[in-house]
């Protein structure tokens, strides 16, 4: 399916660069809506990787006038939503601030695409792991539980996991989603926004429940997200990693190049259903030691310590199983973990100016 005009909100951000190098030379139109937030970025100028086909449109999700005036002489066929305030630990103590943008910025995109009278063919959301929360966990006799939020009193004892249990990787067919994050509530209502108003408007919507990404080109400053560019920080530093809970707090981390192929692989893929939803990560779960450690090896840097630290809303373990995804849209993962980590400290190299390593 080709798409004439396309707009990408939150599109000057890690994701929305990395995709304009992808497919916004193909766009008639290609325009980024962005509030070039200071959490995120170190300037309110064009980034540098945002691609010179994109259309940069500096502008707030949540404000119906900015809408209005993109949409007075702008009517895209796709709309990618990756608009979003993306912290987990942040959205705990921000509740405000992240619903805000994220439910009331959605709805407000839809409100002012009612008004203007523009039906995309088509909705891309990036959702997130979060929503899924602790996930689905397996017992001793293979029978399925939803163990839910881990209490503060909890983790003030150290009891990083659930006693009896063992964790499973998420699947969007087998898993509900049970966020323990305002963040991952947020995203959940995303998706149940996204999926009734394209229905009642014959908009197709696909969601990707997105892991870790990581990669060249994520934001060098933001304390909430990115935790393998602060990791890598630290160590070309010379610091010793702190690792939260007991270190073995396991994530899928998924490279931004990836992440891209998935995203572009959806949006070729010729979707029948109004609602799709698919996982996105690598399909390999790893802990933050084990990153950490490389790091700490690749500089020469002391090796990782633990600080029995936590942060609250966080999950133990999100992983996912990707084999429908693959299947069905035709993608597969092509960059392992070292193969991230390597091209991300390299293209740190040449943003701090000190070379490679």
């Amino acid at each position: 399916m080709k798409f004439k005009n396309v707009l990408v909100t939150g599109g000057a951000g890690f994701i929305g660069c990395a995709l304009s190098h992808e497919l916004a030379p193909y766009a008639d139109r290609w325009v980024a809506l962005d509030s070039l937030h200071p959490q995120v970025h170190s300037s309110k100028g064009r980034p540098s990787e945002l691609h010179e086909a994109a259309e940069l449109v500096i502008g707030d999700v949540t404000v119906a006038e900015d809408w209005r005036k993109l949409l007075s002489d702008f009517t895209p066929d796709l709309v990618i939503h990756l608009a979003a305030e993306t912290g987990t630990a942040q959205s705990m103590f921000e509740s405000s601030r992240h619903a805000l943008v994220n439910v009331v910025g959605t709805t407000r995109m839809l409100d002012a695409l009612g008004e203007a009278g523009v039906i995309p063919q088509r909705i891309l959301l990036t959702s997130s792991r979060a929503v899924y929360g602790e996930g689905r966990w397996a017992d001793s006799a293979g029978e399925f539980k939803y163990p839910g939020i881990r209490s503060k009193l909890q983790l003030d004892a150290g009891e990083w996991d659930f006693a009896g249990l063992t964790p499973t990787p998420s699947d969007v067919i087998e898993t509900w989603p049970r966020p323990t994050s305002i963040y991952g509530a947020t995203k959940l209502d995303q998706e149940h926004l996204l999926a009734a108003w394209g229905a009642a408007n014959g908009s197709r919507v696909t969601v990707l429940r997105l892991q870790n990404v990581f990669g060249p080109g994520q934001s060098l400053t933001n304390p909430y997200t990115g935790i393998v560019s602060l990791f890598s920080q630290l160590a070309r530093a010379g610091q010793s990693i702190p690792l939260y809970e007991d270190g073995n707090v396991v994530r899928d981390f998924v490279v931004i190049d990836d992440v891209v192929a998935a995203i572009s692989a959806a949006l070729s893929w010729h979707q029948l259903s109004m609602v799709e939803t698919f996982d996105v990560g690598s399909g390999v779960p790893s802990t933050i030691e084990t990153v950490a450690s490389w790091l700490s090896d690749y500089y020469g840097a002391p090796s990782p310590h633990v600080t029995s630290q936590f942060r609250e809303g966080d999950v133990r373990h999100a992983s996912c199983a990707i084999e429908r995804t693959k299947t069905t849209l035709n993608w597969t993962p092509k960059f392992s973990l070292s193969d991230g980590l390597e091209s991300l400290q390299e293209w740190l190299g040449f943003q701090l100016g000190n070379g490679t390593s």
